[in-house]
């Protein structure tokens, strides 16, 4: 692929309404996976948020290099499987009651000391709805990031080093989204009483290594990766989604298989590879990853891969701006009321 100098623009809709409709047909069997729960991601939620408060616990007093290496080395692992957490939330696949993931959301958002599991939900759900429109995608690099951090490794490591920044200052170009509402306010004051609580227990160094470990787990990290697999053209200039399929899809839950995701949001993570096995036909023929560090690497010093390497189009595919990224269980039920009513 030859070096861009601006992103690949598409005037199709987004790929993954027509999979999706496409494998429904061809695997009716799936039906019975949309709409599954998975209460237990709670509970990886409990786990990882205690392991992180007791490892602020224990390096409140060590020196700035523990500190960091046991941030880079081990906090990065449940600080990413909590986002993941936080993601599964976003889409209600923990609990049946909306109410119950707004409150796991904010839970899991503890440790990573910025109030951010809310405003997550937002726009994550925009994203999928409507993929490569820039005014609408936050997963989509603004332009001047692009245009600042060129291809060089340098700009890109910084990039990946300042992730959840660029990441926020996304959000401002999101006009046309309502962000501010009161579980936004919750989790705001909740996570900042949670913060005070952590320094004046344990100290500012133990509220330091919560957000270094936030920033490497989505960041300068192989965990980091998972950005460039998602959505960047890596393998193929045409194909704007990518799964992997590595041994990080444990602290990941699965969210490696990322087409299948798309194709399938309604279905949780524990049950994502059970559509790639119904339906091999259609991820089998799609590139994709199996190594994180391979792609960390190659996206740091591959001068053909840059933040322009991603699709953008105008075309919204008549999707509502209320859209709220079901399109597999709004197709079922289209699928189940007519023969329900023939009957």
């Amino acid at each position: 692929m030859a070096t861009l100098t601006d992103f690949v623009r598409s005037n199709a809709s987004e790929p993954h309404r027509t999979r999706t409709r496409q494998i429904l047909k061809s695997h009716p069997e799936i039906k019975k996976l949309i709409g599954q729960k998975n209460p237990t991601t709670f509970w990886v939620s409990v786990g990882c948020v205690i392991l992180m408060t007791g490892m602020a616990y224990l390096v409140r007093d060590q020196s700035w290099w523990i500190v960091v290496a046991a941030a880079w080395f081990i906090g990065a692992f449940p600080a990413h499987t909590l986002f993941v957490c936080i993601h599964e939330a976003a889409h209600n696949l923990i609990f049946r009651k909306p109410v119950a993931n707004t409150w796991a959301a904010i839970f899991a958002n503890l440790p990573t000391v910025f109030p951010t599991a809310l405003t997550f939900k937002s726009f994550h759900i925009k994203h999928h709805a409507f993929q490569g429109v820039h005014e609408l995608d936050a997963d989509l690099p603004d332009w001047y990031e692009a245009k600042l951090i060129k291809n060089y490794a340098i700009g890109k490591a910084i990039w990946l080093l300042f992730f959840p920044i660029f990441q926020g200052i996304r959000t401002l170009r999101m006009q046309e989204l309502a962000v501010i509402d009161k579980w936004v306010v919750a989790n705001t004051v909740i996570q900042l009483a949670f913060d005070t609580l952590i320094v004046v227990l344990f100290g500012w160094k133990a509220l330091a290594f919560l957000g270094l470990c936030l920033f490497f787990s989505v960041g300068f990290h192989p965990l980091g990766a998972r950005w460039i697999q998602e959505h960047f053209l890596t393998l193929d200039p045409e194909q704007e989604t990518y799964s992997y399929y590595g041994p990080l899809n444990v602290p990941n839950m699965n969210v490696g298989f990322h087409n299948e995701h798309h194709d399938f949001p309604s279905i949780p993570w524990n049950r994502l590879p059970d559509i790639k096995k119904s339906a091999p036909e259609y991820y089998e023929t799609l590139k994709y990853h199996t190594s994180f560090v391979r792609l960390f690497f190659r996206f740091l010093f591959d001068q053909e891969i840059s933040l322009y390497s991603r699709i953008v189009r105008k075309e919204r595919g008549r999707v509502l701006l209320t859209d709220q990224s079901k399109p597999d269980m709004e197709m079922m039920q289209a699928q189940t009321v007519p023969a329900e009513s023939i009957a």
